[in-house]
């Protein structure tokens, strides 16, 4: 595995949420969660349509240490999802516009989440297509890596809506099981915030063409 294109061979993939990361697994740091979520795969069944892809970009946003948190600023509303058990969904809508899927991390009481950014496309394609491009101007296709590509962009491919929030991520509409460990993992800045830009908690797959957006100060591991 190079860390472009996919990353697992499908023919060996079983999407089955009997293989769900447990909620337990996300009990810990956001930034240690972040980083292992990547090259474990996605995948929801929403309105009976099954669509799955690779993590290849997300973000860590911590409690009320973190500026950039919704946790240092809200603890009741929606933000109230942050502080509950691990292993459940924060769904919020990003600046009017799309849902933005998070997962909640950290044990019980303990704000954290992570935002999922990015994924490879692996099964749904066509799904996933016919949820992106359902508003765009006739004629216009999205590359396959671009489909999942943006945190906005993910939730709408996936089919993740405002209704989610809340759920555990533990079983159908969507869950999370592991895939392959990449080889290289490279953290940058958060992108989109004004405060909190100094923590490198935006980790990708270094050269894989579904991240979203540029990776300024590059850090490789």
């Amino acid at each position: 595995m190079d860390g472009v294109g996919t990353i697992v061979d499908t023919s060996e993939i079983q999407l089955d949420p009997a293989r769900a990361l447990p909620r337990d697994w996300f009990a810990r740091p956001a930034v240690e969660v972040a980083r292992d979520l990547l090259g474990a795969i996605l995948v929801s069944m929403v309105g009976g349509e099954l669509v799955a892809g690779v993590l290849v970009e997300v973000e860590a946003y911590g409690g009320p240490e973190d500026p950039a948190s919704h946790a240092a600023r809200y603890r009741n509303g929606p933000a109230r999802v942050m502080w509950g058990p691990p292993g459940h969904a924060y769904v919020y809508r990003a600046y009017g516009v799309y849902p933005c899927c998070n997962i909640v991390t950290d044990p019980d009481g303990t704000a954290g989440a992570v935002l999922l950014r990015a994924a490879m496309p692996l099964a749904g394609h066509a799904i996933m297509r016919q949820r992106r491009e359902r508003s765009r101007r006739a004629g216009y296709r999205l590359a396959e890596h671009r489909l999942a590509s943006g945190p906005g962009a993910l939730a709408q491919a996936f089919g993740i809506a405002l209704d989610h929030h809340g759920l555990p991520i533990d079983r159908p509409p969507f869950w999370i099981q592991s895939g392959s460990s990449p080889q290289r993992v490279a953290s940058t800045p958060r992108i989109g915030i004004s405060r909190g830009q100094e923590f490198l908690w935006r980790f990708v797959i270094p050269g894989h063409p579904a991240v979203s957006g540029r990776t300024p100060r590059l850090v490789t591991e």
